[in-house]
């Protein structure tokens, strides 16, 4: 009888060892379906492409460092595309936002432009930065 309960107790801790093994392997660990952004700065125009950016962390009508308010502090109006066109076409934008050594920080007290965002200036600008 000892031999007969110690025989099913072996049975039962093989089947349940055997029953983790039979596991799927996609199930327990599926394949990410976060997507890759990727960017995309073959064409880059002003309003499609970096307007949007300018008005998300450059300024906020009303609030921003680079609004018609904001700009009795800042100097710069971006909200005036001429503005935001000479700036651009100085090197200064770019050093600012690329966080170059001796330039500002920007955006102020924000976190650094995605690398897509800068790559869409930086062609933008190479382009001539054209009201397009």
């Amino acid at each position: 009888m000892k031999r007969s309960v110690i025989m099913a107790l072996m049975f039962i801790a093989i089947i349940v060892i055997n029953s983790c093994s039979n596991d799927k392997y996609d199930k327990l660990y599926p394949i990410s379906t976060t997507q890759v952004v990727t960017c995309d700065t073959t064409t880059i125009t002003y309003t499609k492409d970096i307007l949007p950016i300018v008005q998300n962390y450059c300024y906020s009508p009303g609030s921003g460092c680079h609004d018609a308010s904001g700009a009795s502090t800042s100097n710069f109006d971006f909200t005036n595309f001429n503005v935001l066109q000479a700036v651009s076409q100085s090197g200064l934008l770019l050093g600012d936002i690329n966080w170059a050594s001796g330039h500002n920080q920007m955006p102020k007290n924000a976190a650094k432009l995605s690398a897509c965002d800068i790559n869409k200036f930086t062609r933008w600008i190479n382009q001539g930065a054209l009201n397009n």
